[in-house]
Parts: C-alpha cells; structure tokens; sequence
C-alpha cells in the first residue's frame, strides 16, 4: 500500500511542478473569460435567473470534476497534464482556482444587478494579470505576500475599469478595497472574494 502511494505522489510531482512560475497563458485565459462573460451577458440579453443557470451549470461541473480529482491521484495527474498550462500548483491539494473563478462570477451574477455583477467580472479578469506581471517585472517592495508594485497596478486597473462604469469616488474607494482583497484573501481564493466583495460594495455604496 505505501509503495502505491508513494508512485501516485510521484506520478503527480512532476505535472505540478511544471505549472510553477508566470503562466502567461494563465493570465490571458483568466483575462478573455471575463471580456466573454461580460460581452455575453451584455449581447445576449439573458435574464439574471437564464445567466445564473448557465454559470451555476459550469461551477457544478468544475467543483464535481475536483471533487473526483482529489479523491484519484490519478485523475489529478491527469488533469496536471491536460491543462498545464491553466492549473496552479496550489490546485493540487484542493478546489482550482478555475473553480473558485466560476463560483465568484455566479455569484455576483446571481445575486448583484447586471451592471454591478459585469464591473466585479472585469476587475476580477483583467485586474490580477496585470497585478502579477507587474510583481513579477518591477515588484521589490514586499507586500502582504505580493509586492507594492503589483497591488498598486492591481488598484490602477481596477480604478479606470471602474471610473468608466460607476462614479469617482465609489470607483476609487471600491479600487482600492479590492486591491487589498486579493492580497489578504486567504483561505479563501481571491478568485472568490474580490468580485464578490467588489459586487456587495458597489452595491451597497451605489445605493
């Protein structure tokens, strides 16, 4: 028994080792499901219950996909090295961060107006690329396990995604709370709480 545990943690090492680092591709995948989920929400005209349908859909089957792949080592080798380019490799020992992406969007989907819910998804898209490229390239200052760097580009982008949506003063105050969001997250995913504490502040703060 202890000789086939320690080949499935071998069999498994190696996949995930290869998924350390920038993953550019990551970062585009994680940016163009936010600009199609909000064109699709904004030209398809579904209603708040139709969306929500289709998005509470996608999270049932990526959470039931994890729950097998923890539960087979197998199965998650498997999935290492079909999207390695995707996976992380905290997505290893618990729920992908591309499960925790989709449950934060059915979320504001579900429950936030239409308007507020696409502003969550695009700071949730396109915010943390940008945030971890700029870490990576110029990040020296440390920063609630990031740097400076990347959560001051994280509030920049935030801030003009949202200044073209909402009025200055929400868009900045909201800017500002998600930058520290998705530096101060855990355990949760920041996948999950910035587009939902995005949502709820735009909401509450808009009304």
């Amino acid at each position: 028994m202890e000789s086939t545990t320690d080949e499935s943690v071998a069999s498994l090492e190696q996949p995930v080792v290869v998924t350390e680092g920038f993953q550019p591709f990551r970062k585009l995948f994680h940016a163009k499901n936010a600009a199609l989920i909000s064109a699709s929400l904004l030209l398809l005209d579904l209603s708040q219950t139709q969306a929500s349908l289709v998005l509470g859909s996608i999270f049932l089957v990526l959470f039931v996909g994890d729950l097998i792949r923890l539960n087979a080592a197998w199965a998650n080798a498997m999935f290492f090295r079909v999207f390695r380019g995707l996976a992380s490799p905290r997505d290893a020992k618990g729920v992908a961060s591309s499960t925790w992406y989709a449950f934060g969007v059915f979320l504001v989907v579900a429950f936030a107006p239409m308007h507020i819910a696409i502003s969550a998804i695009l700071v949730l898209g396109f915010c943390d690329p940008v945030a971890s490229y700029v870490g990576v390239r110029w990040g020296q200052r440390p920063f609630l396990g990031g740097t400076v760097e990347g959560s001051t580009a994280f509030v920049i982008v935030a801030a003009s995604i949202l200044l073209l949506r909402h009025p200055p003063a929400i868009a900045l105050g909201v800017a500002v709370v998600a930058g520290l969001m998705e530096r101060i997250s855990w355990p949760l995913d920041d996948n999950l709480t910035v587009p939902v504490v995005c949502a709820a502040l735009l909401t509450w703060l808009g009304a």
